[in-house]
């Protein structure tokens, strides 16, 4: 009611003046959701999936409780968007756009439930804005399903809390349900309820009703295939995402995240969630809905940074924090609307906000061209991962052509990139890449027969077309993989190579029969022929 009355001083009083307000602000909303869902459209059909896309889709092609590196949902929602609309990039990320589209309409709704209507457009736009939030759904990544299901059940939660209805407490319940369909981080959100519970006054009375623990027994529904899956394969899954990939030890080069996420979020946005964070926890004593905005934003914020000193520092991991975000979005055109210069200081954020998600998007649309990428080339961060996929599954096509054998990949990353390219026709294998371990890859390639021990158990002495991307190793580890290779395929003699885009991305053919038992990596790994070959093309000499 105090923010209805606020938003009435702001408009300059009246019910009237209130309504012309709510309806401006929406349709700026809805103007930039227009626009900016198109942009998300036409970058999503045409730029190429990038490995671990691809491999998503693999899976969708493998239907299972799980596999060795995520639950299922990420697979359901693939083979559902080719079921519709067929093989392609449409096919494989519509149900994803779908749902990040849902997203800053969540956000309104839930922003409308905390405050009131014209909050709701306010915190849509932020949304829209933020770069983590408004690009969701481009790529067809589980976190698409993982934000929009955290959410959800943090909009239920919120109505569940102060009405109580059994539809609320079973939302929420199927909300957390897919969490856990979708990843293991699905743990963060059951954290940041379990301490709104101890450490709210309103939280402390949930434990005496029964709609949390009906929200809680449809929630541990979700557990269900990742349990299965996980007893089918021996632990793989757990073992992955919390042995493997982390290595538990404190690694100082961690302490940077809040710059990572600086960048991630825009400074100046970033600043203001901060400062939305600590006002809201100090407010939490003033009950909803600021207890919950507080408690759930400080925990994704705060534990993600004490976990990312000690866990993997491998991979991407900017992205993990955005749920904790939302909700301060929806704060902040609050804490902002008490003086003049907060206002423009949030204005200005999300314009710097908006220019960093038109320039993520932009670089995303450079690389879905073969002109754009070129474009490009020259820059340190250039979009490897989601080019070079068509030239190199045409030339794989014209040599299967010209002599059919046994397509084989040097690491599951360019396996599931030509089997998408190739839409299934024939299997193919990857060869067990440092990379495989490193993504979690290694038992699902097993279970699959598509691994190295099942191409030599199935098919020794028979010839084989390999496929290897130069680029995808490190400098450290790229002498050694490359001069193996000569050990894993018998005869290895080159007959195509790509070099593409100035030279940024090189993926070398060779043909060979499959060796009936792995060799000795010879002592010397500088003279195998793949080694030699990808020296001389990068080096001249």
């Amino acid at each position: 009611m105090g923010s209805l009355q606020s938003a009435r001083s702001v408009s300059g009083g009246g019910e009237g003046s209130v309504a012309i307000d709510v309806a401006r602000w929406r349709a700026w909303f809805l103007a930039a959701f227009a626009t900016l869902s198109l942009l998300k459209l036409a970058i999503a059909c045409t730029l190429s999936p990038f490995g671990d896309e691809a491999f998503y889709w693999m899976e969708s092609r493998h239907p299972a409780w799980g596999y060795s590196d995520l639950p299922p949902l990420t697979a359901w929602l693939i083979a559902l968007g080719e079921a519709v609309a067929g093989h392609g990039a449409f096919g494989l990320r519509w149900p994803f756009l779908l749902l990040g589209s849902a997203l800053p309409w969540l956000l309104v709704a839930f922003a409308r439930r905390a405050f009131d209507a014209r909050t709701g457009w306010q915190a849509g736009l932020l949304g829209l804005a933020l770069p983590l939030a408004g690009s969701l759904g481009v790529l067809a990544l589980p976190d698409v399903p993982l934000t929009v299901a955290i959410l959800l059940a943090l909009y239920a939660l919120l109505r569940a809390m102060e009405e109580g209805r059994a539809w609320q407490w079973l939302l929420l319940g199927a909300a957390l349900a897919a969490c856990w369909l979708t990843h293991y981080r699905a743990a963060m959100p059951m954290l940041a309820g379990l301490l709104l519970c101890a450490l709210a006054p309103r939280g402390r009375t949930l434990w005496r009703r029964g709609g949390l623990w009906l929200a809680l027994a449809v929630a541990a529904l979700g557990l269900l295939p990742l349990l299965v899956s996980n007893w089918q394969q021996r632990g793989a899954g757990l073992a992955f995402q919390l042995v493997e990939r982390n290595p538990w030890r404190f690694h100082a080069d961690a302490l940077v995240q809040p710059l990572e996420q600086a960048l991630a979020c825009t400074p100046l946005l970033y600043a203001l969630l901060l400062w939305a964070a600590w006002r809201s926890w100090w407010r939490r004593g003033e009950g909803a809905p600021w207890d919950v905005i507080a408690v759930v934003s400080l925990v994704f914020m705060a534990g993600y940074f004490v976990l990312g000193l000690f866990a993997d520092d491998l991979r991407f991991r900017a992205h993990w924090p955005l749920p904790g975000y939302l909700p301060l979005l929806a704060a902040l055109p609050v804490l902002c609307g008490a003086s003049r210069r907060q206002r423009i200081v949030a204005v200005a954020a999300a314009a710097m906000a908006g220019l960093g998600l038109l320039a993520a998007l932009g670089y995303l649309a450079l690389a879905a061209s073969a002109q754009g990428a070129a474009a490009l080339a020259g820059v340190k961060a250039f979009p490897a991962g989601f080019v070079g996929w068509r030239e190199s599954a045409a030339a794989a096509r014209a040599q299967l052509a010209a002599q059919p054998a046994l397509l084989v990949a040097d690491n599951f990353m360019l396996a599931a990139e030509l089997d998408f390219a190739l839409d299934g026709r024939q299997p193919v294998y990857a060869l067990d890449s440092p990379l495989n371990t490193k993504h979690g890859r290694v038992p699902q390639l097993a279970i699959w027969r598509l691994d190295e021990r099942a191409l030599r158990a199935a098919h020794a002495g028979e010839p084989v077309l390999l496929a290897v991307d130069e680029g995808t190793l490190s400098e450290r580890d790229r002498l050694a993989w490359l001069g193996s290779l000569c050990a894993r395929v018998d005869g290895l003699r080159p007959v195509r190579r790509l070099t593409l885009f100035d030279g940024a991305k090189r993926i070398a053919f060779y043909r060979g029969t499959v060796a009936a038992a792995s060799s000795v990596v010879p002592a010397d790994p500088a003279q195998c022929i793949a080694w030699r070959a990808a020296h001389a093309a990068r080096y001249g000499d």
